[in-house]
């Protein structure tokens, strides 16, 4: 069942598919602050790296999410439909130094207290209580964890109460069992179908969609529709496909339809020590092997392969997933959020660790504090640093992209 194109305006086709993606990412990263921080991991590494920054712990080499920002973390379900707070994506994810997780979402959340016009003294707020969440995590068996914000409960609550139906009905927007071609999803190449098809047939593959879906191996997977997904604009340049499977059970007779999300892995931003001895040099394998030390939830149905000479990772998509869109913040929840997000980064961390190396790396972790300022110095002045290296190259971009685009409009 292949897509038909439309005159539909917004139906991109594969030989305009870069320009389109180049468009949308520049349009969106000048939407606000936080959205341009979203798109600039390199910017990011770049700045740590340059002599303005301070010298970051130097944490245990663990799997770290790379690109530890708010819209990264979300609503994830596990395979019995328990739903919990967890990293979501792994596309720069690295056998690496766990503080440059900490300053990205240190950045994210300051960034935010930002737009939502805190007063300064939020962010030392923030940066103070995101840090006390971490070192929650590193007790073997925390006494007390933080616990979960109203806003963050009603998230989950949401995803508690999403199903199947609604996945897709929002994601074919009827009951024909289509993708629409239209503003998310795009035609594909020929060469793309053929080869999403041959994946499909293989065994890993197979295996992993008969057992999310609970079926037997002796049933029958059809590719009943794809599409190029239009999503994102962090991965610019690497291809993503959606794909929807039937799946019909051999013992029962029965029909199911599954949600596939085919993401091409590219090499990570991430600064990694040369003597890695975790490095993985496949990409796929790479966010396969984070996602499930990270966030079993998610990296448990997830699957590396490769196509058209590419490396990529499968996972399929359940109803619960869900990113966090919180476009403002309140003074009275600005805290409780970073101490619990910073528990659930702590946690990620900490399950990889030994109970000595928890331990040092705690005390590690509060070197140089202040006593005019409760977060330690390298956390505060690598944020205060990002934060006015991030709004001059916000400020540049609306200038050189969005009055770029109304000037030529207007002629």
């Amino acid at each position: 069942m292949k897509n038909s194109v439309s005159p539909n305006r917004s139906i991109v086709s594969p030989e305009q598919r870069s320009a389109a993606l180049v468009d949308r990412r520049n349009r969106k990263m000048a939407q606000s602050a936080h959205a341009f921080v979203r798109g600039t991991t390199a910017r990011f590494y770049q700045w740590l790296a340059s002599r303005h920054a301070p010298v970051l712990p130097d944490g245990p080499d663990v799997w770290i999410c790379g690109d530890c920002h708010l819209g990264n973390l979300g609503p994830l379900a596990d395979g019995r439909g328990n739903v919990d707070i967890l990293i979501r994506d792994f596309d720069q994810a690295a056998w690496g130094n766990p503080s440059f997780d900490v300053c990205r979402l240190a950045l994210s959340l300051s960034v935010l207290a930002r737009s939502s016009d805190l007063p300064g003294m939020a962010t030392a707020h923030i940066l103070e209580r995101l840090l006390l969440g971490y070192e929650m995590a590193f007790p073997e068996k925390p006494k007390t964890a933080p616990s979960m914000p109203p806003l963050l409960r009603m998230k989950v609550l949401r995803a508690h109460r999403r199903t199947s139906k609604i996945l897709m009905r929002e994601r074919t927007g009827d009951d024909t069992l289509k993708l629409p071609l239209g503003c998310h999803f795009w035609p594909l190449w020929r060469q793309e179908r053929n080869a999403l098809d041959d994946m499909f047939q293989m065994p890993s593959v197979l295996e992993l969609v008969t057992q999310a879906k609970k079926h037997s191996s002796q049933g029958s997977i059809h590719l009943a529709d794809a599409a190029y997904w239009r999503k994102g604009c962090s991965s610019l340049g690497n291809s993503r496909y959606a794909v929807l499977l039937e799946v019909t059970s051999s013992s029962r007779g029965t029909e199911d339809w599954c949600l596939m999300d085919i993401k091409e892995a590219g090499p990570a931003l991430v600064p990694v020590r040369s003597n890695a001895s975790h490095a993985i040099s496949d990409h796929g394998s790479r966010v396969v092997k984070a996602a499930t030390q990270l966030s079993p939830h998610l990296g448990l149905r997830m699957q590396s392969t490769h196509m058209l000479g590419k490396s990529f990772f499968v996972r399929q998509l359940m109803p619960q997933d869900m990113k966090l869109d919180i476009r403002s913040l309140r003074p009275g929840s600005a805290g409780e959020l970073a101490v619990y997000l910073g528990y659930i980064l702590g946690r990620a961390h900490m399950r990889q660790m030994s109970p000595d190396i928890r331990q040092a790396w705690k005390k590690d972790l509060n070197r140089a504090r202040r006593k005019s300022v409760d977060a330690p110095s390298w956390l505060w002045d690598a944020t205060v640093g990002l934060l006015a290296d991030l709004e001059a190259a916000y400020l540049e971009h609306c200038r050189r992209h969005v009055m770029g685009t109304f000037r030529r409009r207007m002629g």
